[in-house]
Order: C-alpha cells, then structure tokens, then sequence
C-alpha cells in the first residue's frame, strides 16, 4: 500500500527541487513563449467584450445574456476543468498539454463566428472555456520549474501581463475589424494566431521534469491526491485570503468588462462619435482603440511593478507581498466612481489608464504566493484550485451579475439603459472593500504558511 502525504508537512521527505538549468537565452524564450501564449488566451477570451453592443443588436440579446455569454457560460467549463487538467499536469508533459489547449480554445473562437442565434454562441463560448482549461495551472507549474524562488513573483507577474496585453489586443483588433467587415470578422482573425502558438509549444517547447530526476522521484514517490492537497491547503489560511480577495477583483474586473464600452457608448454618444469621426473611425472602433490602450498598457506596467515590488520588499519581509494589492484595492474605488461620472468621455477614458495599472497589481503577489504556500508535488493542482475560485466567482459571476444589476437599475427602477449601466458599475466597484480586508488578513498569516 502506498504511504499516504503529511499534510502539515511542509513539504514531502524528499528535498525540494531547484529549478531546471536551462541556458539564460532559452528560458527567456520559455517566458516570452508562455506570455504569447497567454496574450492568445486573453485575446480570445476578451475580444467579445467590445463586440457585445453589435452582437446585441444583431441577435436581440438583453444585458444578462450579454453577462451570460461573457461570463457565466465560459467560466463553468474553464473552472471546473482546470483541476482534473491540473491533475494531468502534475504527471504528464505539460508542453503537449498547453500546445492541446491552445489548438482547441483557438478553434471555438472562431468558430464564435458562425453563430446565428444564443444558443449557438453560447455553446462556442463553453468551448472556448474549455481550452482555456488547459493553460494556465500548467503554465504556472512549468515557470515555477524554470526560475529561481526569489523570481517567482516577476517571473509569474510577467506571465500574467498576458491579461493586459491580450485584453488590449482584443479590444483594439475587435473593434477595429468589427467596425470596418463587422463582429464575425473579428472572431476569426482572433483565432488565427493559437495554431502557430500550439505548434510552438509543441515543437519547441521542453518539459524541464525531464532533466529534473528529484523532482521526477517526487512526484512518483509523494504524488498527492486531489483531497491531500485540499487538506493541505485547508491548514494555510494565507491560500484562501488571497483566493477570495483575488477573486472581489476579478468579480469587478470581469464584470465591468462586457459594459464599458457599453456605458460610453450609451452616456457619451455624441462625444465618441465625434471623437471617432477625428480618427476617421466608427464609435466602436474608437472605443476598442482608447480602452485597449489604455487599460492594456497601463495593465501591464501594473501586473509587472506588483511582482517587482513584491520580490524587492518580500526578500526581507514576505507580508510586503500583500501590502500593495491591499492599499490598491481602496484606491481604485473613488478612482473608478469617478471615471464613470464624470462629464467627459476623454477624462473619463484617461482616468480609467489609473484603474488599470491599480486593477492589476495584485497579479504577481498573488499567483506568486499561491505557489510557495505548497510544495512541488502540489503546485499545478494549487494553482487550478487558486483559478478556479477566482474564475467562478469573478468571471463566472462578474459580468452576469453587473448585467443583471444594469436591467434592475434599467427597467426595475425605471433609469434607462444608459444611467442604468452607469450605476451597475458603480455599485460592483465599492465591494473592493472586501479584496482590502482578505489581502490584510493574508499579510498576517503570510510568513508561517510559505513553505518553498
């Protein structure tokens, strides 16, 4: 009979791994390799957020569906499949694994553009969540592989600049093409890129437990079941602070998504019509254009300073890591409520560059953390618990809740569409307040639960 893991032990009898030993040059490659992959999987995952105002007017949807389709329908599949895929991952080659993944969310995306009623669209949509599946556990367990423990966050934060970028190049290209040959256009060039990214990770891609002999006797000697790790995970409370606080954040984050472009369109008709028309663009266009850029550059600056910050401070002190997602969570309330009522569209766009770079700072302390509160043999399906959480309640629950708070506010309190949305987006900003109070509860408990 196999020997059952301790779980209050830190780590199993063996010592834990170092990181395989590449050459500088080709893991520089993995890293930029991973984060194309990743940009791909943002891509495709937000690009229906600019197209949700022409797909509603074309498939006659309502505010939850747009939610629904954004949201909900995606998030079941990508949260629950991301654990058995994570469970693969810990024993199988996690190359191939990504490589699948990538091929099969690139397929649905596109095929997003066939679809001629919700039903259709949504079931394309399921698809695409369950690629998506397939990415990220993998990928935080193979970057984990690859660099050094002191790196761990920057090298995790500049993974995560995936969301940023992705979102910014979904944002820009959707709109663009959505305005200039329409929305189904727009799903196809979105899912063109994943086939060479799938044939990189495939080809080019190594899997480091094959130089990696300790670590291979790990995880054949000390291999964990799904329940040794929840039972592990049970005792660090640190785990579950940040998955919920991370989790109010996506909440807000993906909620807001779908109905940005939305709210500008519908409260600042005429100024971003007119401020199109100086660009020589469409209103939709313009606005994939501006939100693209500014939350995906201001994005990206936010997720790789949060893993700078966190690795310089929390060398000496680990509770550093969950300082700035924690001060970052406040602030961006009155900055958000007042990008969002204010009179003009230009300051509202540019106070959102502000939101963007706080939004996204909690990225590397987060995703650092949750790989070094559990040991190697635990770390894929950790890091699929950790999305899974934050996904269902924010992606899952985000954008269909702030659409079913738009159609209250709309027609259940008699506002209109327009001040309808306004006042969704504001309502969902203030419960940051939560993120705080989970980020400050881990700062307490951060430094005796880390263990590698």
């Amino acid at each position: 009979m196999t020997e059952a893991v301790n779980t209050d032990a830190p780590a199993p009898t063996t010592t834990p791994a170092a990181p395989a030993t590449f050459s500088a040059g080709y893991t520089r490659y993995v890293m930029w390799l991973l984060l194309g992959i990743y940009i791909v999987n943002f891509l495709d995952r937000q690009v229906i957020n600019i197209l949700a105002e022409p797909i509603k007017n074309e498939l006659h949807l309502a505010d939850w569906q747009l939610g629904l389709m954004s949201g909900l329908a995606f998030a079941v599949f990508y949260t629950v499949l991301g654990i058995p895929i994570a469970r693969l991952a810990e024993r199988k080659n996690r190359a191939y694994i990504i490589g699948s993944a990538v091929a099969v969310w690139s397929g649905f995306t596109a095929l997003c553009a066939t679809a001629t009623n919700f039903a259709q669209l949504i079931f394309y949509r399921i698809g695409v969540g369950v690629g998506e599946a397939g990415c990220t556990p993998p990928a935080h367990s193979l970057i984990v592989d690859y660099v050094a423990k002191e790196k761990r966050a920057s090298a995790l934060a500049f993974y995560s600049m995936g969301t940023p970028i992705g979102g910014l190049i979904g944002l820009v290209m959707g709109g663009l093409v959505a305005d200039a040959y329409g929305w189904r256009a727009a799903f196809l060039i979105a899912g063109a890129p994943g086939l060479i990214f799938a044939a990189l990770a495939f080809f080019t891609l190594k899997e480091p437990r094959r130089l990696m002999a300790q670590h291979a006797a790990q995880v054949s000697a000390a291999s964990a079941t799904f329940g040794q790790t929840m039972a592990y995970l049970g005792k660090r409370p640190t785990f579950w602070f940040i998955a919920f606080a991370a989790a109010i954040k996506a909440f807000i984050g993906y909620g807001h998504a779908p109905f940005t472009a939305s709210f500008f369109l519908r409260n600042h008709t005429a100024e971003v019509a007119a401020l199109a028309d100086g660009f020589g663009l469409k209103s939709v266009g313009f606005l994939g254009l501006a939100l693209g850029l500014i939350s995906g550059i201001s994005g990206a600056i936010g997720s790789y300073v949060g893993g700078m910050i966190a690795d310089k401070f929390g060398k000496n002190d680990l509770r550093a890591y969950m300082v700035a997602p924690a001060i970052a969570s406040l602030i961006t309330i009155p900055v958000y409520i007042f990008a969002v009522t204010v009179d003009s569209a230009v300051i509202g766009l540019l106070t959102l560059a502000i939101n963007g770079f706080l939004g996204t700072l909690w990225y590397g302390p987060v995703y650092g953390t949750g790989q070094s509160v559990v040991p190697p043999h635990m770390r894929a399906t950790a890091a699929a618990i950790l999305l899974f959480t934050i996904n269902l309640i924010g992606l899952g629950l985000g954008p269909l809740g702030v659409g079913l708070l738009s159609d209250y506010f709309n027609k259940g309190l008699g506002m209109g569409p327009a001040e309808g949305v306004r006042w969704a987006l504001i309502a969902s900003a203030t419960i940051g307040v939560i993120a705080f109070v989970c980020f400050w509860m881990a700062r307490r408990t951060i430094r005796e639960d880390t263990v590698s």
